[in-house]
Formats: C-alpha cells, structure tokens, sequence
C-alpha cells in the first residue's frame, strides 16, 4: 500500500496517473479529507519542502521502514523502478526518456505554474513584465513539445512513459493562461491519444470549475498566505 498525499493540480495528478498505469494499490489522501497540513513540522517528515505531492510506500523495495518520496518526477521514477515498468532499461531510450522527465521538472511545470499564478492569483493588476515573461516562456515550451511529437508518437520515443505523464497534466489546462491547445496540431494528436487511456481518466478526478476557465481567481488572505505569502514562509522557516 503506498499513501499519497495529493492535491488536484497538474503535479498531483502526474502521481494519480501513474499510480492507476502502474496498478499499484494505494490510497490518495487529501488535506481537506484527511486532516493534514502540509505547513506542519509532522509533515515535514514526509516532505521536507512541505508541499505536495508526497508519497509514502509501506511496502518498499527491499523491504524495512515505510519509505517517503517527495518531487513528483522523484515519484515517478521510484514507481517505475519499484514496479519496472514505463521507464525503459534500455540505456538510450531510458536516457531519453529521462531527458523529457527532466525538460517537464525544470521548465514547463515551473514557466507554466508561474504563467498560472500571475494570470490567476496574483493581486491585480499583475505586474506586466512577469505576466508577458512567464506566458511567453510557457508558449516556447509548447512549441518545443509541438516539434517534439512532430518526430515522435510520444515525449520520450516510441514508447509511452512516465514523460507523458509528467507533461499531459499541464498541458491540459494550457487555456487558463490563453495558449489554445488546437493551434498545435502534433501535440494536440498526443494530448488526445494520452487523455483516451483509461488509467489517464481515473487518475484525474474532475477539477474544480475555477481551475479549467481562464481568468482571476481571488483567494481570502489565509489562502493566499499559506499558498504564496507570510503564513507559508514563517512555517519553512521553523525549525
């Protein structure tokens, strides 16, 4: 049994995604659900950067203590590892493979998740230069996959993988920071072949109506300071 600490967001969801293609048995826990905070000193035993996703795998390799990953692309991995599959062993192709998991970890899911805050969260009006620095950045990196799957049938070759899995999310809620999905036609036909695998559908519960329409999403002072500000940084401060 692996516990999941999740949240409904592109990262979360590259972790239910692969929990459900690798049949691994698992339950997703949530801090609205379960009653955690991920801003606690109890949780941070589990991550240490407090944020989510989290996993914590009571049956590990090798056996012994229960054992806790945090980084969604360091989760990926661990489960493709523990139940040898959607990562290649092939030296090449796992490298490649890899290469893609890497490019999704170091740019798309931060220029992305930026392009979010500063159309959706930030107080308006958004300051001008990041909102055009990060949207741009975001756009750069769907031509990148565009030509990408132009050359390829997916992220890392020929064969499905945990690159896929890291990348679809984000690239399903490309319209909240105005890239239409349609004018890429090459990562539009893998988009649509990923989102068509039953694994895909039930590991993305349906998102909240605010997280797929574009716009400013307002959020109460708490909220925000545990999401972005003071209440969120005092608490990684602690010791």
């Amino acid at each position: 049994m692996i516990n999941c600490y999740w949240v409904n967001t592109p990262n979360g969801r590259k972790v239910s995604i692969a929990l459900e293609e690798m049949g691994v048995e698992y339950r997703l826990l949530t801090a609205a659900k379960d009653g955690f905070d991920i801003l606690s000193r109890d949780f941070r035993r589990i991550n240490p950067n407090a944020k989510l996703p989290a996993i914590v795998d009571h049956d590990p390799p090798g056996g012994g203590e229960p054992f806790a990953v945090f980084e969604s692309g360091a989760i990926l991995i661990y489960l493709a590892e523990k139940t040898g599959s959607f990562l290649s062993t092939d030296t090449r192709i796992r490298s490649t493979q890899l290469q893609w998991l890497m490019w999704q970890m170091a740019g798309v899911g931060p220029m992305h998740g930026q392009a979010h805050h500063f159309h959706r969260y930030a107080p308006r009006p958004p300051d001008p230069y990041a909102l055009e620095r990060y949207t741009r950045e975001a756009e750069r990196l769907v031509y990148v996959a565009n030509r990408r799957l132009r050359e390829s049938p997916y992220l890392g070759g020929d064969e499905y993988s945990i690159a896929d899995m890291a990348s679809w999310p984000w690239f399903n809620q490309m319209n909240v920071i105005h890239i239409a999905r349609e004018d890429f036609p090459d990562l539009n036909r893998w988009f649509e072949q990923v989102a068509a695998r039953p694994a895909v559908q039930r590991g993305c519960p349906r998102l909240p109506t605010r997280m797929l329409e574009p716009g400013f999403v307002p959020l109460d002072a708490e909220s925000f300071s545990r999401g972005f500000g003071d209440i969120m940084h005092r608490a990684n401060r602690a010791d």
